[in-house]
């Protein structure tokens, strides 16, 4: 009730808000980070283009940290118009988006962000349950990420065997793989991880080292275990179909353009925040490189449970597995792509 207080406040104050000038059309942009956040400037720098590109007869008035959409509800908020266009996260949705949440785990060898893209665009362009996921919604923008490692808090983990016994912060499709090597993970909305290890509630976190920063994450943990953990990709950006055919031809086909524009610009300041967090985290957080071997298990573990995750989409009528098989296919070699021959 107070989350639906909040949203019919919000459309009430931009109803009140400044008078567009003639022959502008506004859309307004919302996300759950502030304007600081790797993401956010990513953001802006698609916004200035979009704006530079129309001449300003098509502008974007963002609203940062969270005042329009909510982390979990993002998807059928922007369906429903809250906002004309938002950062979403498919891969955390409860329900209505089984395939692209555990296809998430298919990527392991995808390791640049270039690459996990290009395995998301072979997939959405073969599976036609990705597009029924994503009905309602025009999407804008992919987006991969840096490989992760494990952040943990005061025990220093410098094998797989170490991570036994840990409480460790997780997305969906690595629980599994945890929990196999003795760990107790939990997922919760990454903005609740910096508190949750300050007060012990949990001994570490799967991140990538743009957190020690980007999240303050250098302030409340101590040690760095650097298995490159595979991430996916995933629909990031999107506008609701209902607004999206409002616009004229020219605004639908600019924003379409933009879309590389803005994938290349989430792309560029998310390995700038790597930079920066690794500088962050000198003197205050220990790095400890994985093995050969203990990287060998884990991805045989992560590639194992992604095959089951895959299967147990049969229970939504979804053939996860031929799903899989693709993913797997269009990976020939260390983050290479293809899609050719595969069918």
């Amino acid at each position: 009730m107070t989350r639906l207080f909040a949203i019919l406040a919000a459309l009430l104050l931009a109803s009140c808000a400044r008078e567009v000038p003639p022959g502008v059309t506004e859309l307004t942009y919302a996300t759950p980070y502030p304007p600081s956040h790797p993401f956010s400037r990513a953001d802006q720098r698609w916004m200035d283009f979009v704006a530079q590109e129309s001449g300003g007869r098509l502008v974007i008035k963002p609203q940062w940290s969270g005042k329009l959409l909510s982390a979990d509800m993002s998807m059928t908020e922007l369906r429903h118009g809250v906002a004309d266009i938002g950062l979403i996260t498919p891969i955390y949705v409860r329900g209505g988006t089984h395939l692209i949440r555990v296809q998430s785990g298919f990527y392991s060898g995808a390791d640049s962000v270039e690459s996990q893209l290009a395995v998301f665009a072979c997939l959405q362009e073969r599976v036609p349950q990705i597009s029924t996921e994503l009905a309602g919604l025009e999407v804008l923008a992919v987006q991969g990420g840096l490989l992760p490692g494990i952040l943990t808090r005061n025990r220093r983990v410098q094998s797989l065997d170490d991570l036994r016994g840990l409480r460790i912060r997780a997305p969906t499709e690595l629980l599994p793989v945890l929990a196999s090597l003795g760990a107790d993970p939990v997922n919760m909305p990454m903005g609740e991880v910096y508190s949750a290890l300050a007060k012990g509630v949990i001994d570490g976190v799967v991140a990538p080292p743009d957190t020690f920063r980007a999240l303050h994450f250098a302030e409340v943990a101590r040690y760095f275990y650097e298995l490159r953990v595979p991430r996916g990709a995933y629909p990031a950006r999107a506008m609701g179909s209902r607004r999206w055919n409002t616009l004229e031809p020219w605004q639908r086909e600019l924003l379409t353009r933009s879309r590389a524009v803005w994938e290349a610009a989430l792309a560029d300041e998310i390995r700038q925040s790597e930079a920066a967090g690794r500088e962050v985290g000198k003197g205050r957080i220990t790095i400890t490189p994985a093995s050969a071997e203990d990287q060998a298990r884990f991805d045989a573990i992560y590639l194992r449970d992604g095959e089951a995750n895959a299967r147990s989409l049969e229970r939504f009528g979804i053939d996860g597995l031929s799903v899989f098989r693709l993913a797997r296919a269009s990976i020939p070699a260390r983050d290479q792509v293809s899609c050719g021959g595969i069918s």
